[in-house]
């Protein structure tokens, strides 16, 4: 039954995606009506702020008030749809952060995710099992992937693997796991036993690997990146590196905001969520090339963590009609910080360690809620300061901080790192894409990054 209904949501998305400028619109604000009703009848929030307010046509969805992550943490009992309690599921959170386990449901029914996104406070999502379950299909349907390539043969990379990753194995799709954190070895030997045709990782992962792509026997087809932003030059240099075709996926805690064509260029998932983009002025913008100054997105599928009219800090530039055909709006460019890599020393010797800033962020932001945003700089190897910024009073937030770094880092042989951590207040920049919140200025030799 669940295969039958992917292959139906295949068919569904692949139609979906051609339809004329008018059928997304009348699709949209049916999606709209429908998710908003739900959310009033179902989430005591959402029948608060939607008291007086009715939803007929798209203007009437435009007057609706915005909310951010952290109204949507403030509110978060009341806000789901699900009777799950916000300390419950924070706490069954961190504690599978704690244990490194991530494969497991809960209430053997939901997908918890814990995010910073691009603002340094925890952020809790949840989605429901039944929808974690047809991603795969909306990864075939919307990737640009050619069918002749199956089965799929995938290694996905990223810090951790979740219970609703697991669940897209199926008769044509392979899927194998590996930490973002595991030796060089251990990555080209899986791709090489494995026969990996797909490689999935984010961008800062794909470099590690080009200088042994040589030492890659499997036969690569393709390569998909996310969690970061993926630049020209680099989509250029894998692409020749590997002699395959490279694409790029947008997806965010808050939903599947992204997805390539057969051109590999990135297009908005008009289906899935509702995207809105504003220039300083509250105007609409709609042009390609002018740069936004807020980004506000209705995930239209998720009913479990209704997120309506959702004020995003990512930013994205349009492009003008894509050669592919398609009226889902294509994307030029996603807007989002070029973290640094992290360097340490291993053990006793000078042999570095690498930490990426996703695995990072994770250690940081389960030490306290109070955490607003925070900063990391390094100014050289084995030695780190992290500022942060609280938005109240966290006696002992310190000596935690410092203890729970010190913890991760043993995990990875890095056993006396100079760890200063700061109390001060972090103010973004006006243009929030270019803030920096891991920022080494460690310049590696060629032969250790």
């Amino acid at each position: 039954m669940k295969t039958l209904r992917g292959i139906l949501d295949y068919f569904r998305l692949k139609r979906q995606y051609k339809y004329s400028a008018k059928n997304i619109e009348r699709y949209q604000l049916k999606a709209l009506k429908d998710i908003v009703s739900y959310a009033k009848d179902k989430s005591p929030f959402y029948r608060d702020l939607y008291e007086d307010m009715t939803l007929e046509t798209l203007d009437d969805f435009y007057k609706l008030p915005t909310i951010n992550k952290q109204i949507m943490m403030d509110n978060f009992t009341d806000l789901n749809t699900c009777g799950i309690i916000k300390e419950d599921v924070s706490d069954y959170a961190v504690m599978r952060e704690a244990e490194r386990d991530h494969l497991h449901y809960y209430r053997n029914r939901y997908v918890v995710g814990l995010s910073s996104g691009t603002s340094g406070n925890k952020g809790i999502y949840i989605t429901d099992r039944q929808l974690t379950e047809r991603l795969p299909f909306v990864f075939l349907a919307r990737s640009g992937i050619s069918l002749r390539l199956l089965p799929f043969k995938i290694l996905f990379m990223l810090r951790v693997f979740s219970q609703g990753f697991d669940d897209i194995n199926s008769p044509f799709i392979s899927l194998s796991y590996l930490s973002t954190m595991e030796p060089l070895d251990q990555v080209i030997d899986r791709i090489n036993t494995l026969k990996i045709n797909i490689l999935m990782a984010p961008p800062s992962m794909v470099n590690r690997i080009l200088p042994r792509v040589n030492e890659i026997t499997a036969d690569i087809k393709l390569v998909v990146t996310y969690a970061e932003v993926l630049s020209q030059e680099e989509k250029v240099k894998f692409k020749q590196a590997f002699a395959s075709q490279v694409i790029e996926i947008y997806q965010a805690s808050e939903g599947q905001m992204a997805s390539a064509c057969k051109h590999g260029h990135l297009h908005i998932n008009e289906d899935l969520v509702f995207v809105e983009l504003y220039d300083e002025e509250g105007k609409s913008v709609t042009q390609p090339g002018k740069v936004g100054h807020k980004m506000i997105i209705t995930n239209l599928v998720n009913y479990a963590q209704p997120l309506i009219r959702y004020e995003m800090n990512d930013l994205i530039v349009l492009d003008d009609k894509c050669p592919c055909g398609s009226n889902f709006r294509r994307i030029k460019q996603v807007l989002g910080r070029h973290d640094d890599i992290l360097y340490f020393y291993k053990g006793e010797g000078r042999e570095i360690q690498y930490v990426f800033p996703d695995l990072f962020v994770r250690w940081i932001i389960v030490t306290s809620d109070a955490i607003r945003e925070f900063k990391v700089i390094q100014d050289h190897i084995n030695s780190i300061t992290v500022k942060v910024d609280l938005m109240d009073s966290d006696t002992g937030m310190e000596n935690r901080l410092k203890a729970k770094l010190t913890s991760e880092f043993g995990r990875f042989g890095i056993f006396k790192p100079q760890i200063t951590i700061v109390q001060e207040k972090i103010r973004l920049p006006r243009e929030r894409n270019k803030f920096k919140r891991f920022e080494s200025h460690v310049e590696m030799p060629r032969s250790q990054v």
